[in-house]
């Protein structure tokens, strides 16, 4: 069925409304993310076309270029003395993915075969990448209820992992809220610790002067972050580093060095849409997941993800409390291999935006969650599971 290019957008934009509105009515107790990819998936099966969501203009060159932008600019969101103190994120985020395969090789192998965990458990680490490597193994293999597990895999794990991180996400909030609340912590609001840190940046690291405010128009803005987003692909073969990993380590150069303005994205008024392209081409993916395909691999599917995520909030959680986190901060970092970005952005500031009141409270919360969860998506997603896939193809 092919539609106007204008119905095909208002039909992708309104099942993302109607993910929004539920979220906020319930308190981002139901996650938008998972209400519209309910809803898209139902929509697949009964009157949407595969495609609506290319048919709306959502396709393949403009996501990749907003993949670009928005990586960059989550760089300009983060100083390189947070980024550096992320390394507790990284090694919780690892023992999760650690604590997934444990559980699927061991307990996972004997109740659904070898084939299917070593199909199953790539994708499960996070990361199309990785379905892409074991389903095209699969199928070169002659294995095609394999191959359908791998990509089945990669397009349902988020149906487990948005509301049990929503739920984590919450818990946390509430927590870090009610610090301010107490008068246990002191956080100044965002605008002014930005400004004190923009200041504090110039004396000792800034090379480009800032730009007159005259000056500062959504062009100038955009032209910089994608000059920085095009040196860091140039640079990532010879980082040996994923591409969409160096848009975020440049962007936060870009910020130190005073070339990038903090939020950039923002101040450009091109976030809010740039997010819409992404996590629309997201829900495109559902339109693979048929109910014949769902049925047939239903029992390793469904039972690799249950192993995986009790094995993940296991070790996550064990490890986190030695490197001093909370248990929903743990297990929401190690969650985030199962969706990866934008959702782990989109999750947090649900989360915060619904257990905090004050400007005090979303800021300090914000501080505490976000650069944990970004982190901890890189970490699972766009490294730890490109690695395993390499080793569990040599594997099925």
């Amino acid at each position: 069925m092919v539609l106007n290019v204008v119905l095909a957008f208002s039909i992708v934009l309104a099942i993302l409304t109607i993910g929004e509105i539920v979220s906020t009515k319930t308190k981002a107790f139901v996650p938008s993310v998972f209400v519209s990819a309910t809803l898209f998936l139902i929509g697949y099966w009964t009157i949407l076309p595969a495609d609506i969501v290319t048919q709306s203009s959502f396709s393949t060159p403009i996501v990749y270029l907003s993949m670009y932008l928005l990586l960059t600019h989550m760089g300009t969101l983060m100083s390189v003395r947070e980024l550096l103190g992320q390394w507790r994120t990284v090694v919780i985020a690892l023992a999760g993915i650690v604590g997934i395969c444990a559980m699927t090789l061991t307990i996972g192998q004997v109740l659904f075969g070898w084939q299917a965990v070593v199909a199953g458990t790539p994708p499960l680490t996070g990361g199309v990448v990785a379905s892409i490597l074991l389903s095209t193994a699969a199928t070169e293999l002659g294995l095609p209820a394999i191959a359908v597990l791998a990509t089945a895999m990669y397009i349902m794990q988020g149906f487990f992992g948005y509301p049990v991180t929503a739920l984590l996400l919450k818990k946390e909030a509430k927590r870090l809220a009610d610090q301010v609340r107490s008068g246990e912590v002191s956080f100044k609001p965002h605008e002014k610790l930005a400004q004190e840190a923009l200041a504090e940046s110039s004396k000792k690291f800034r090379i480009f002067p800032p730009v007159p405010e005259q000056y500062l128009t959504p062009y100038v803005i955009l032209v910089k972050l994608g000059f920085v987003a095009w040196l860091a692909v140039l640079a990532s073969p010879f980082l040996h580093l994923n591409q969409f990993v160096v848009c975020l380590l440049f962007g936060v150069i870009g910020r130190e060095i005073g070339f990038l303005e903090e939020k950039a994205l923002v101040k450009a008024n091109a976030f809010g849409f740039l997010m819409t392209v992404l996590m629309a081409f997201i829900f495109a993916g559902l339109s693979q997941a048929t109910p014949e395909m769902l049925k047939q691999i239903a029992a390793p599917l469904f039972g690799i993800i249950v192993l995986g995520v009790i094995g993940m909030g296991i070790l996550s959680i064990l490890v986190g409390k030695l490197l001093g986190y909370t248990k929903e901060m743990a297990f929401s970092v190690a969650m985030t291999a199962l969706y990866g970005f934008p959702a782990d952005y989109v999750l947090t500031i649900e989360a915060i935006k619904s257990m905090t009141e004050t400007e005090e409270e979303h800021d300090y919360a914000t501080d505490q969650m976000l650069p944990k969860m970004l982190v901890g998506g890189f970490t699972t997603v766009t490294i730890a599971s490109v690695i395993i896939a390499g080793i569990f193809v040599k594997l099925l």
